[in-house]
């Protein structure tokens, strides 16, 4: 603890002394600040451009056209519920029992309770698009899209048992403590395994750079970026004081980053633990006092997903159009198959890597079949009252209003939530890119001290210019490493069945 409170003094102190005055001096000049979002988006594009054009690659389904790296995830997820026979279900009980705690040791070897590593995973994974991307998929491929998101989630758990299992059994201890892991871990010992060293450490090296491009784009510059959004929002649009002060409200958010992200992992784990259900539970109870006053419209909301989901003449493409606006929504989302939650789930303490492969189960299903349904529901419901309401929405505007339409203020509501959600995010993608980062470079104070410099100056960056054509690239990096993430699960499946089977009859012998 002493330690950690150290690394935050530390980090505050650099922060106050170099961050703060360079964004200062770069940003308080509206010419400079453009000047450079010209050289580098126009510098960045053509690249962002073609890896795009590959990583999104779609092919005609039924009139439809379908990213290929959807159809890779989707079909993951649906051949791993059925490998290890529909355990997303029957294991939900066992997952809820280990969160609680029942068969927690903290003299185990790792760094988080199982609770934690939860929360740090549920934060990377809840945010904007819970609140936006939800009305997104709902405008474009109307209230069906809600059921196939719904199963996509479903289906998701699966892919996340089995990451997180071998994020936690292949992870790496470190003399002092300290644990990671996470993909690049275990895609290496993937290859090893069938000798092949030299493939194995390029595949993770290129999930490690992949995931660390991805963590200062979507899960850094975007989420500041929005997060400062949502501010000038609530504090008069605009006409705010704050709408020109990008470069004052990112400075203060790096700091606020810092002080969190310089604990490392027991510092974001015991921040996640108390902000994650404290969102969680203001965003849904929210949304469900909403839904309650338009209790006489949820028969037509139900029978709108359902009928929608099969029969929708009015949207284009048909089912499989809107199935896979339903799915593309819910693998956005949860990011099953990214890699990303094994690196969060890998510090926590346990013997048995099956047990935080359990509670990973309960992850796609907070963030897309709670959260994202809410999200659904409460519009629905609205526009049974006013159709209308959502010509010229589209993403968290849209979900915006449909909560103003029953409570005038709730737009206040919806964007602290936002403001929680993205701040809750860029905390934990800055471990998972700090893991990225010392997987490639060695594990070093030195290494970690800068990485968490350069991710809070670019929190900084994210609220001061708009740099779309890196949040695309990162984007499509994120993506990219899904590629062998997946190719990984396959050929460590065998091993993850071998560990469940024998994890299963101890539990029998316990019990």
């Amino acid at each position: 603890m002493r330690v950690s409170r150290l690394g935050c003094d530390r980090g505050v102190q650099v922060l106050r002394r170099f961050v703060v005055p360079l964004t200062f001096s770069l940003f308080t000049s509206g010419s400079l600040a453009s000047g450079i979002d010209e050289v580098v988006n126009s510098t960045v594009a053509p690249i962002t451009a073609i890896i795009s054009s590959i990583v999104f690659f779609t092919v005609p389904l039924f009139g439809v056209g379908v990213p290929l790296v959807v159809l890779w995830l989707v079909f993951a997820a649906v051949f791993f519920t059925l490998y290890f026979r529909f355990l997303n279900f029957r294991g939900f009980r066992h997952a809820i029992r280990l969160v609680r705690g029942d068969y927690a040791d903290p003299g185990h070897p790792g760094e988080v309770s199982h609770f934690q590593a939860l929360s740090t995973a549920v934060s990377g994974t809840v945010g904007i698009g819970n609140i936006g991307g939800v009305a997104v998929a709902i405008s474009v491929g109307g209230p069906g899209a809600t059921f196939w998101m719904i199963l996509a989630g479903l289906l998701g758990m699966s892919t996340k048992f089995i990451e997180c299992t071998l994020g936690t059994l292949y992870r790496k201890e470190n003399p002092d403590g300290s644990v990671s892991g996470g993909p690049m871990y275990y895609l290496e010992r993937a290859f090893v395994d069938r000798g092949m060293a030299g493939l194995g450490k390029f595949i993770g090296r290129f999930y490690a750079l992949g995931i660390v491009i991805g963590c200062l784009g979507i899960g850094n510059m975007f989420q500041s970026n929005q997060a400062y959004m949502q501010f000038v929002t609530v504090t008069g649009g605009q006409g705010s004081w704050f709408a020109d002060k990008g470069w004052l409200v990112g400075a203060v958010m790096a700091i606020l980053v810092a002080v969190v992200i310089i604990g490392g992992i027991k510092s974001i784990a015991a921040v996640t633990s108390k902000v994650v259900p404290f969102m969680a539970v203001l965003y849904c109870s929210s949304a469900i006092v909403i839904i309650g006053m338009n209790y006489d419209a949820i028969p037509f909301a139900l029978n709108a997903i359902v009928s929608g989901a099969f029969s929708p003449e009015s949207i284009s493409g048909g089912a499989i159009g809107v199935m896979i606006v339903g799915f593309q929504r819910a693998v956005f989302s949860n990011e099953a198959g990214i890699g990303s939650a094994p690196i969060a789930h890998s510090a926590v303490k346990t013997t048995e890597p099956v047990t935080e492969g359990y509670v990973s189960l309960l992850e796609p299903f907070i963030d897309t079949v709670v959260i994202c349904t809410m999200t659904a529901l409460v519009i629905i419901t609205t526009f049974y009252y006013e159709p209308e309401f959502t010509e010229g929405l589209s993403g968290i505007a849209m979900t915006s209003a449909a909560f103003e339409r029953n409570i005038a203020w709730s737009p206040l509501l919806i964007a602290v939530a936002g403001m929680l959600f993205a701040f809750s995010t860029m905390i934990a993608w800055a471990y998972y890119g700090l893991k990225g980062w010392t997987y490639l470079v060695g594990e070093g104070r030195l290494a970690s001290g800068g990485f968490k410099l350069v991710f809070c100056f670019f929190v900084a960056l994210g609220c001061s210019i708009q740099l779309d054509a890196v949040l695309d690239f990162s984007d499509a990096m994120v993506f990219l490493i899904c590629v062998p993430n997946i190719l990984g699960l396959y050929m460590l499946a065998p091993v993850v069945k071998r560990e469940l089977i024998r994890y299963d009859e101890k539990m029998r012998d316990v019990i």
